[in-house]
């Protein structure tokens, strides 16, 4: 059985003016395993990640990482795990391979060994084609599989992934979620993942976690997440969303509904019998003179378990302008 390449236990960390980035936080990651966190910003994922790779330090609590205590022994643990942050880390006006071979020097590897290793690294991620081509003149999604490549140089055991395809267009996101799941696959890395993507922690994470103000409110796998909700998710669309408060109320009286939200003109709500619920909801709309353009039943998402566990949609929150997680200065 494989053992834990990461392990949490109560970090907490408050940052200037009493902004508490992480309270408590708890978790374990299996070697070998893609594990994901998932909230929105200002959950205190980045701060995890940046005490993890010995960035920062936790004001309590403890972490470990490759079997390597992360504040007793912080040099042992970088050379252990490659890091992806949010922000573009290679040098513009120097290749592909340029970055990879410089990053690789600067563990420690030299002639034909870092030749082998760098090239090895560009086609892990795909780029063998384009090494020789200025990063500056790559595309958004070869940006940072080159990043992904330094990251992976010195052939790390842990890989930390912080929001690795924020700004991507969905296309190249999935393209991107190929690599590194073959990544995975063929050399047992181990991946913690953040995101506020729902489709990537679904799709590359076989655990997750979800945190909220700091905390891990619940974890699992995906699907088995989404099993303990049961029932159907209903998403009913109005003309207009300056009656969805009203359509609320009324839906709130509905027998067999819970959880009943607005997201503008769309209104989520569950149902043991979705199907069935159908007819009553668009029968109390209709009796208010409230047009519905559309009405979807669908089983639960990881959106649906974030509303459960936390009282909000992560949807949502995605599309607020929120303060970004605040790191020391």
């Amino acid at each position: 059985m494989a053992d834990d390449s990461i392990e949490v236990s109560d970090l907490v960390k408050t940052y200037p003016r009493g902004v508490r980035a992480l309270d408590g936080l708890t978790f374990s990651v299996r070697e070998g395993t893609v594990f994901g966190l998932l909230g929105p910003n200002g959950a205190g994922k980045s701060t995890a990640v940046r005490i993890l790779s010995t960035l920062s330090r936790q004001d309590s609590g403890s972490a470990m990482v490759a079997g390597l205590d992360v504040t007793r022994q912080p040099g042992e643990v970088r050379r252990r795990i490659g890091l992806v942050g949010q922000k573009l880390s290679a040098a513009p006006t120097a290749t592909v391979r340029e970055n990879v071979v410089l990053q690789g020097r600067m563990y420690g590897i030299k002639g034909r060994e870092l030749d082998a290793r760098a090239d090895e690294a560009i086609a892990r991620v795909g780029l063998s084609d384009v090494a020789r081509r200025p990063v500056g003149l790559c595309s958004g999604g070869m940006k940072r599989r080159v990043d992904i490549a330094m990251g992976i140089v010195h052939r790390p055991k842990v890989l930390f992934l912080d929001e690795p395809t924020t700004g991507l267009d969905p296309e190249i996101r999935m393209q991107l979620w190929d690599d590194l799941a073959k990544l995975v696959h063929a050399d047992g890395l181990t991946i913690l993942l953040t995101t506020h993507y729902l489709e990537e922690a679904d799709t590359l994470a076989g655990e997750i976690a979800i945190v909220d103000h700091g905390r891990v409110v619940t974890r699992g796998r995906p699907a088995a997440l989404k099993q303990e909700l049961r029932g159907d998710t209903l998403v009913v669309e109005l003309d207009t969303d300056d009656v969805a408060a009203r359509a609320r109320t009324l839906l709130s009286d509905v027998g067999g509904l819970a959880d009943v939200t607005v997201d503008g003109r769309v209104l989520h709500a569950r149902a043991q019998a979705g199907g069935s619920a159908v007819p009553a909801i668009l029968a109390r709309l209709n009796q208010a003179e409230l047009r519905v353009t559309s009405v979807t039943v669908s089983q639960p998402t990881l959106d649906d378990v974030y509303l459960k566990h936390t009282g909000r949609r992560l949807v949502s929150q995605r599309r607020e302008d929120l303060e970004p997680e605040r790191s020391p200065s």
